[in-house]
């Protein structure tokens, strides 16, 4: 079953699990905002979208600031129209063990991830909220469960679920579903850069997580993308405020 075409909205969208999201929406037939702090680091995901026929907008945002986020999300609507998908991808890493942390790296992780999807889920369910019609999908990870050296990535992404199931009883009566995909071992530049971090080989750093994973491949960009393709269409609306972990294995 093919989506109705609508306006997404996809940040942190300029590479890794974001950028294959945003392509993958337009191939659904979707119109896409590429949102990312550095507009100009959005153009190898439009162009991805558009050298196959689709529409696709980059845009630069700080998604922890308010008024740029309410200025992205009102450029979006005037050029593309209201945004009635909304995906809440953006995220950093600024891994340290608890006693070496430093409030800055706290404060940082803990507003790109989860003050960033509550700004840009207040922006656009307004949109959602007048149509009728809303899905926002909000990236959590398994690391939402406890990770050694992540305190503060951790505390986000456990920040998101719980802020997941609340956006879902608070906007179902107005058509919108609210879920959290949850990866798990994806290879992107971040979890590349989790690896230099630790002085590993990213070879041995993925063998290893390979490991202990029952499918037994790592996960790819493609497959978060292929339930966050789910999770928006019409047929999903009775699912909501859901945490689905993509991690090939069970998650609790």
């Amino acid at each position: 079953m093919t989506s109705t075409p609508r306006v997404a909205i996809v940040t942190g969208a300029a590479r890794g699990i974001g950028s294959a999201v945003a392509v993958r929406l337009a191939a659904d037939g979707h119109a896409v905002a590429v949102v990312d702090l550095d507009q100009a680091s959005c153009a190898d995901t439009v162009d991805a979208i558009t050298a196959k026929g689709g529409r696709a907008l980059a845009v630069g945002c700080d998604v922890s600031n308010e008024e740029a986020v309410a200025a992205a999300v009102d450029r979006v609507a005037a050029e593309l129209g209201a945004p009635t998908i909304l995906v809440n991808n953006a995220g950093i890493t600024r891994d340290d063990l608890l006693f070496k942390m430093s409030a800055a790296d706290w404060d940082s992780v803990i507003n790109v991830h989860l003050r960033g999807a509550f700004l840009m889920s207040r922006a656009a369910q307004a949109h959602m909220v007048q149509a009728r019609f809303g899905r926002i999908v909000n990236m959590s990870s398994v690391s939402a469960l406890g990770n050694r050296g992540q305190a503060n990535y951790a505390a986000a992404k456990a920040g998101v679920q719980g802020f997941t199931k609340a956006l879902a009883i608070e906007l179902g009566k107005f058509g919108v579903t609210v879920n959290a995909i949850g990866p798990g071992f994806i290879e992107t530049d971040m979890t590349r850069a989790t690896a230099a971090r630790l002085g590993m080989d990213f070879e041995a750093f993925r063998d290893a997580a390979v490991s202990q994973i029952p499918v037994g491949r790592a996960g790819q960009p493609e497959d978060i993308a292929a339930v966050a393709s789910f999770l928006v269409r019409e047929e999903a609306g009775f699912v909501s405020g859901q945490v689905i972990y993509a991690a090939g294995g069970p998650r609790d």
